[in-house]
Parts: C-alpha cells; structure tokens; sequence
C-alpha cells in the first residue's frame, strides 16, 4: 500500500510528500532524505497530514506523532485492539481522524446500502463472505466488520466466513435471505489502487478540517454536496 501511495500521489496536486516511514526503505525509490526507517520516525519534518497503512504494533507511535504535530490523521491500519480505538477517538478531540477498514468509494456506497437494507428487512438472515490473498492477517476483514456494523445499524445480525486464497485483492459478498427470497450485494476489489487513490483523495479532503472523528460517509457527502 505505501508502495502504492508513492505512485499515485503526483494525482494529486494538493498534496506534497515530506517523509515515508517504512521498515525497509531501500526499495521505495525515493531520493535521499525522504525515505526514513520507522525507528526515526519521530524526526520526520513537518508535515499537515498523515497516512497511516501499517501494522497495530507500529499504529500507536504513528497516531501519537500526528497529535503532536496537531496533523490530520488517515489511517487503514485493521486489527486494532479497544484501546487503540479508544486512542482514536482521543485523538479526535485534538486533530481531524478518519479510520476506515476500506478506502474504496464503492464499499462506502456499499455500507449505505447494506444498512438500508438491513433496516427494510427486519428479521431476514444476513450472511457475510469475504475473501482475500493469502498472506492476510486478520479475519474476519475490518471490511466485513464494518460492512457487518452498518447492517447492525439497522437492525441486522451478521455471521461470517474467511476464505483466504491465492492473491486476491479483496470480495465481500452479503447475503439477505428470508423464505422463498434473497438479496445479494457485492464488491470486489481488482487492483489495490483503489484503496491507495481513496486514501490520497480523503486525505486531500481531510487535512485542514477542524478536528473531530470522520468517516467515509462524510467524504461521500463531500462529494455529493461538491
């Protein structure tokens, strides 16, 4: 995913890179001074914004730099414990935040999507599968719990199922289903560039908001109202 945001970031010119944190730099291809080991990541020079796509262990250093530097704070980070999510929320009374287990516009759409519907089919059975290449970590997917927590807004009790296999980039599949019927939404995602170009977009979006907790949502509301 840095990887990914290096290469999409000339789309977009509000944004300028000062610093990317990485445990191996080496094959970022930058010129020198701008790529720093994650141990240095607190000299990292002044910067309005932080993209956060790492691992829980290295969150915490990252979102406390960003509250020191009273920076906004994107972050894809999933697997995080309750007191790191509390952290979050901390956080948010000091800089704008805005978590999200999925950076793509259709999951966003897609949430709101599932949430209506839980909430015009009380009662149904809601099913979510997700699959995903075979080296990832977490499962359920901070994708389907969110998806499984916007149908839990409107009434729903998701169950869940992991399948973890070759190199597929991400599929959420959720089925509502009653006697004689059923309702079926999916995304899949073919490319990692869709997560890394939302991610860019919402930063560009977020970096001078007052602070506070934001979401997906609220950027899709950006757009429409834009």
């Amino acid at each position: 995913m840095g990887q990914r945001l290096l290469a999409l970031l000339p789309e977009f010119p509000a944004l300028r890179l000062v610093a990317a944190v990485a445990r191996r730099t080496s094959g970022l291809g930058l010129p020198e001074g701008l790529a720093l080991p994650a141990e240095r990541l607190a000299g990292a020079p002044a910067f309005a914004l932080m993209i956060d796509f790492s691992l829980p262990k290295a969150f915490d250093a990252a979102l406390a730099l960003a509250v020191a530097r009273r920076a906004a704070f994107v972050s894809g980070t999933t697997g995080l414990v309750p007191r790191q999510r509390e952290a979050l929320e901390a956080a948010a009374r000091q800089v704008p935040v805005l978590w999200a287990a999925n950076f793509s516009l259709g999951v966003a759409v897609l949430s709101e999507l599932v949430e209506q519907a839980a909430r015009a089919l009380p009662g149904w059975d809601l099913d979510i599968v997700e699959s995903h290449h075979v080296h990832k970590q977490d499962a359920p997917s901070g994708t389907a719990l969110a998806l499984g927590a916007a149908a839990e807004a409107g009434g729903a009790r998701p169950r869940y199922a992991s399948l973890r296999a070759g190199d597929i980039v991400g599929e959420h599949w959720l089925q509502f289903a009653s006697a004689g019927e059923r309702l079926e939404l999916a995304h899949r995602a073919t490319s990692r560039d869709i997560f890394a170009r939302g991610a860019l977009a919402v930063g560009a979006w977020l970096a001078g908001r007052p602070p506070g907790c934001y979401t997906m949502r609220d950027w899709v509301a950006g757009k429409r109202q834009a």
